[in-house]
């Protein structure tokens, strides 16, 4: 009864007669230049993510809810933007203890109480309980399972790393614990390689795991195919590529004569392809909704040097890296196909975050979440409908490295930081992988105001010219933070009740 009254609800939202399956495919450190539908000067060919394009919707102002993985990776699951727990900046690390608080939905858990098979395949970077056996964070009993991972958050299966594949520990693990125990210790390894030395189990080999990722994906999908309990399901699967360590391998050292990166891309395309394959010859394709996207824009350690030598952008001449608050920080290439639903080769302009997901699929089942749930998620149902009368997206919160903040509404998107808030020029801390000086930030404007229509690049800060502007979008971005949530709705507690960023934009609007 409960799955009947599901389609039903489902059915007067859309046309198909059943809820969808998802899968949610995340790179890791990927710029919208690097897929070549995105990037008409892109150095390499992206065949099969060009093909998922042809076949359904790109969106050309998707964003990331940070500008780093960890944050982004909270935001996506949890439709609540990650400076909002207790991370105001930077990521965690293999050993991290977890962020998702004890008892926050999930859009896992959600769509699991909605009828759904949940699983997780990848980097998992959200922290997790490990069983301590000493103060320091390597000191973990790894024969025992840990808590509060994925299991406990929604997804009834999970296979996967801790963190970034530059991370220790290295080893596999499966649902709530590892799969064996490391014995042995791996060094630091220079880039373009690029990983900190730690303990490694004897079967984790790094240049196994993308590979290893699409193997487990693909045996899920096979087995939700062949199930006979009538689940849609819901496949989160975020990838560790092309994050550094840079390792294509096999056919793929060298495919795209170009640079390791290029490579390493060009294996993530094909391993999507045989995704996408799997679909299609178990007949789930035509009800699945594919989404593509990454955690964030490209980071510098992944051979920058190596692509300006050939032309390549991974921004796609947007300004900015992994970790900014400029555009290059957290646009996103995003990617949705749908059949029957999502109009084929179609672009959807409009402004739209990862952070959404939660609210989308609580469109899409029809079911309710609590006051407490989803608070800066908004649905973009109607935009995967193609639906071009639909009401733009609120302000949407962009957030950097060094925890710094930016607000976007419509064309405008003000910066509450003189700086990059992050790698690139102008910073304090620039990114040893970027050619750029130390910055004295006292010596720029306290406030950046961009005209992103009439200046995709963010080359000209129009803050002086338009001072109104810089209030009323300063206090807007106040006001969503010291409410809880962005979205309609009971106002939330803010915790801790203050933190310098807050406290800045509270003397600046008042």
């Amino acid at each position: 009864m409960k799955h009947l009254l599901l389609a039903a609800l489902f059915l007067a939202g859309v046309t198909h007669a059943a809820p969808p399956n998802l899968l949610y495919i995340l790179a890791d450190d990927m710029g919208v230049g690097d897929v070549s539908a995105l990037n008409p000067r892109c150095a390499w060919r992206t065949p099969h993510l060009d093909g998922l394009a042809r076949e359904g919707m790109v969106f050309t102002d998707a964003h990331s809810a940070s500008a780093l993985c960890t944050p982004s990776r909270y935001a996506l699951l949890t439709g609540r933007c990650a400076w909002r727990s207790r991370l105001k900046q930077g990521v965690l690390q293999g050993y991290g203890a977890p962020l998702i608080e004890p008892g926050r939905m999930t859009v896992a858990a959600f769509l699991r109480a909605n009828g759904y098979a949940t699983a997780a395949v990848g980097k998992w970077h959200l922290g997790l309980d490990w069983v301590r056996t000493g103060a320091a964070p390597e000191n973990v009993d790894f024969a025992q399972p840990f808590a509060r991972g994925p299991l406990t958050l929604g997804f009834e299966r999970f296979f996967g790393i801790s963190a970034s594949l530059d991370m220790p520990p290295y080893v596999w693990l499966r649902d709530d614990r590892a799969t064996r125990v490391p014995t042995l210790t791996i060094g630091d390894s220079p880039a373009p390689r690029l990983w900190r030395g730690g303990p490694i189990a004897d079967d984790f080999k790094m240049e196994a795991v993308q590979s290893r990722f699409t193997e487990e994906a693909i045996a899920f999908i096979e087995q939700r195919a062949d199930a006979r309990d009538g689940r849609p399901f819901f496949l989160y699967l975020p990838y560790a590529s092309p994050h550094t360590p840079v390792l294509p391998t096999g056919e793929f050292v060298g495919k795209t004569k170009t640079a390791p990166y290029g490579d390493f891309v060009a294996q993530l395309d094909a391993d999507i392809g045989r995704l996408l394959a799997a679909l299609d010859r178990h007949g789930l394709a035509g009800n699945t909704l594919v989404i593509f996207t990454a955690d964030n824009g490209f980071a510098p350690p992944g051979g920058l040097d190596a692509l300006e030598k050939i032309g390549h952008e991974p921004g796609a001449g947007r300004r900015g890296v992994k970790a900014d608050l400029f555009e290059g920080g957290h646009r996103v290439p995003f990617i949705a196909r749908w059949p029957g639903v999502t109009p084929a080769g179609s672009r959807c302009d409009q402004t739209v975050g990862q952070v959404d997901l939660f609210a989308t699929c609580r469109e899409i089942t029809g079911a309710k979440i609590p006051d407490d749930a989803a608070e800066d998620s908004v649905s973009m149902l109607a935009l995967l409908k193609g639906d071009r009368a639909a009401r733009p997206r609120p302000p949407l919160v962009n957030h950097s490295g060094e925890g710094r903040f930016a607000i976007r509404e419509a064309k405008w998107k003000l910066l509450l930081w003189p700086g990059s808030g992050g790698w690139s020029h102008p910073t304090p801390t620039p990114s040893p992988w970027l050619k750029v000086e130390r910055a004295d930030l006292s010596k720029f404007p306290p406030f950046q105001l961009y005209d992103l229509a009439a200046d995709p690049a963010e080359k000209t800060n129009v803050a002086d010219q338009h001072p109104e502007i810089v209030q009323r979008l300063g206090r807007t971005l106040r006001d969503l933070v010291e409410r809880g949530r962005s979205t309609p709705g009971p106002a939330q507690p803010v915790e801790p009740k203050s933190w310098p960023q807050l406290e800045w934009m509270r003397s600046f609007a008042p």
